[in-house]
């Protein structure tokens, strides 16, 4: 069975056959997801979530995970998103005269409890989808206003996370790198979460390290690689969870670095 990935604008519809995909994403729009089938383990760094079947979860905009797709025995995972843009968010703001009002420090990935208009919504925009009548942009955006409107039902004050549409604000540096470094992420990304530009980051990241970014990323990806392969971690388990691409290029950097290569570190 083939993978499929949908994409019909701000709504997509996956289809994955694989026993898992691992990968991590920036999340740059608020996303609400209705889990059709399997399992999605999301992890933000410091925290692990798992999102099971039947499940709908809300995501907030401008932020780093790392994500697991677990298909069921025998079948296939599936989900069904809502990309919440800026563009269509700030045009019902202005139909509705919704507003921010206070900054909500939510967690970054939200359950929604069990709502039967909004499972019953999700249910149908599937059946949409499955038919090919979300093809037509004017239903989708309908369906997508539709869906903001239940959910400031459900909690009158998403409105506070939905229409702030404040870029990030300067954050500490140094608890935010440690927090990400495992990500393999542009400079430039790093940049705009912790609200510099990458001029303003480079000279703060070398205020607050001693080291350029690109050499302290390594240094840290490796420090940590290091300490899980003596707790018996192989190799090929860990390099994409530090943020290389390939298992070759972190063996190469690891051996040049700690003058072994990381199988050395294993049966030491």
């Amino acid at each position: 069975m083939k993978s499929t990935r949908e994409n019909l604008g701000n709504i997509v519809y996956s289809c994955y056959a694989q026993m898992s995909r691992q990968g991590e994403h920036f999340v740059s729009d608020h996303v609400l997801s209705y889990q059709v089938a399997g399992n999605l383990i999301l992890n933000d760094g410091f925290n692990e979530c798992i999102s099971e079947s039947g499940s709908i979860r809300f995501l907030k905009r401008n932020q780093l995970l790392k994500f697991t797709k677990q298909p069921p025995p025998n079948e296939e995972f599936q989900s069904l998103s809502i990309y919440l843009d800026q563009q269509i968010l700030k045009d019902v703001s202005l139909e509705y005269g919704l507003v921010s009002e206070k900054k909500r420090q939510d967690r970054s990935l939200l359950f929604l409890e069990a709502d039967l208009q909004i499972k019953m919504f999700m249910d149908s925009l599937l059946m949409y989808q499955l038919s090919g009548k979300l093809s037509d942009p004017r239903l989708a955006e309908l369906k997508i206003k539709e869906v903001i409107l239940l959910l400031l039902q459900q909690d009158p004050e998403l409105k506070d996370v939905l229409f702030d549409f404040n870029e990030p604000g300067k954050i500490d540096i140094e608890a935010f790198m440690n927090k990400n470094y495992h990500f393999n992420v542009n400079l430039d990304r790093f940049a705009y979460l912790t609200g510099r530009s990458l001029a303003t980051f480079k000279r703060d990241f070398e205020k607050v390290f001693g080291l350029t970014p690109g050499k302290w990323l390594l240094q840290k990806r490796l420090q940590e690689a290091h300490y899980l392969l003596e707790k018996g971690k192989m190799a090929s388990d860990i390099y994409l969870d530090l943020g290389f691409e390939d298992l070759s290029h972190f063996s190469f950097a690891f051996k040049k670095l700690y003058g072994l290569s990381p199988s050395k570190i294993i049966s030491t």
